[in-house]
């Protein structure tokens, strides 16, 4: 999978921009809010219709105007795939594929993307819902109806918290929503613990050639694993923190309130590791994602690298960049070119990027 031309209109601060990936390693470069993370954005917005730095749509629209379109063509099993989205100030949408109005779940399926940023560096000493944020969706680009159950599950978390926010509270109503989430989130738990499994077992191996033969591990808060068995758990903690919800007035059991526990030698890493050893653990998924994927779908994601590498030291930058296959369709933002050897750069396509506008960088090899 690659992305051969991207187009921009009114999106964040590139009023008109359009970008040919000839090869399959592009470095875009610029200095700080001049846009080159706008267009890591963009590509990835296509794989999730949602930005990694707002959960506003509209925040993406360049001010003062009253649309933005992004137009995109992706090369897929040696096919060519026309992308359309456009996203007006009334906060209407339409997607197209090859010029055929489409849904948001067959849109989101035609591109697959990894997004490696200095926020996912924080994953380990992030909140919760940060780590629940990453695996969602990483599970939602393997198994694209999992976003269905998760939507399910929110309406139905949604209306059990109107009902706890009343005065008098409708027990039987209580009982049948109760019921109702207990089977979407066991579901939703049996995909997450699958999914931490399969990556665990390709982060394992990275993690120990990047730390010298640490031993790295993944704990997921709910202690069941079969459907079944996390049904009958979640019940019971039901039972037990019925007079919490009460209290507090909202849904405190389920798949909206668990964790993920990312361990080096069995202890807890966000407590105890340094920064270099917590960096080590995010690359390490990072990279076993790109594995996963491919070894689901038939061919490798989109791997975006926002400004990450400034960020990692020379062994985990080199291991990050070596660690790419060829087959990899790679799109790194940086301030300048420094951090990269002359042989990567041999085969890249450079771009800079000044206050929304792009231009070909003439070491680089531009169409």
């Amino acid at each position: 999978m690659k992305i051969k031309k991207i187009s921009l209109k009114n999106y964040r601060n590139c009023e008109n921009v359009e970008l040919f990936f000839p090869a399959n390693k592009t470095l875009i470069i610029g200095k700080n809010a001049q846009g080159k993370t706008n267009i890591l954005e963009s590509i990835f917005f296509l794989s999730d219709l949602k930005s990694p730095r707002t959960s506003s749509v509209g925040d993406l629209m360049r001010f003062n105007k009253s649309l933005f379109e992004i137009n995109a063509c992706i090369e897929k099993n040696n096919t060519e795939i026309e992308l359309d989205f456009i996203y007006t100030s009334d906060k209407k949408r339409e997607m197209k594929v090859n010029n055929l109005k489409t849904t948001a779940k067959n849109f989101k399926s035609v591109v697959k993307t990894v997004l490696f940023s200095t926020k996912d560096l924080l994953l380990l000493r992030g909140a919760p819902e940060d780590r629940r944020n990453w695996l969602d969706r990483a599970i939602s680009q393997i198994y694209p109806a999992y976003d269905e159950r998760l939507s399910k599950y929110e309406k139905i978390r949604i209306q059990k918290n109107n009902l706890l926010k009343n005065d008098v509270i409708d027990n039987s109503l209580y009982d049948i929503y109760n019921e109702q989430l207990v089977i979407t989130g066991a579901n939703i738990i049996f995909l997450r613990k699958k999914f931490l499994k399969e990556i665990e077992k390709i982060a394992k191996e990275k993690h120990s050639i990047i730390s010298e033969n640490e031993e790295f591990s993944i704990n997921y808060s709910c202690p069941k694993d079969e459907v079944s068995e996390i049904c009958e758990y979640l019940k019971q903690e039901l039972v037990e923190r019925r007079q919490e919800e009460f209290a507090r007035r909202q849904s405190c059991v389920g798949p909206h309130r668990d964790d993920i526990t990312f361990n080096i030698n069995n202890i807890d890493a966000s407590k105890f590791a340094s920064q270099g050893q917590q960096r080590t653990i995010v690359l390490s998924l990072k990279l076993s994602e790109l594995e996963l994927i491919k070894e689901k779908t038939g061919y490798y994601p989109i791997l975006l690298l926002d400004d990450v590498l400034a960020e990692l030291d020379d062994r985990r930058q080199n291991y990050l960049l070596k660690s790419i296959n060829e087959n990899t369709q790679t799109i790194i933002t940086s301030v300048d070119t420094v951090l990269f050897e002359e042989e990567f750069l041999k085969d890249v396509t450079i771009y800079n990027v000044e206050n929304g506008s792009i231009k070909p960088n003439i070491k680089g090899n531009c169409l």
